[in-house]
């Protein structure tokens, strides 16, 4: 039985929940624009933190 390999790429998605992710909580805090891009910015550093930490060292 061969197996076929999953040529999909789905690591952007980790990026873009960060990023959507941090700018919700920020704003749904502070109420202020100046803080939610921090919150994105934070959020997109934890996406990447997450997907190069946790997710490349999983096995399938």
């Amino acid at each position: 039985m061969i197996k076929e390999e999953n040529k999909q790429n789905f690591n952007w998605v980790y990026g873009v929940l960060g990023l959507f992710s941090g700018i919700l909580i920020a704003a749904s805090i502070s109420g202020s624009f100046l803080w939610s891009l921090f919150g994105g910015i934070l959020g997109l550093i934890f996406g990447a933190v997450f997907l190069n930490s946790i997710v490349k060292g999983r096995s399938y």
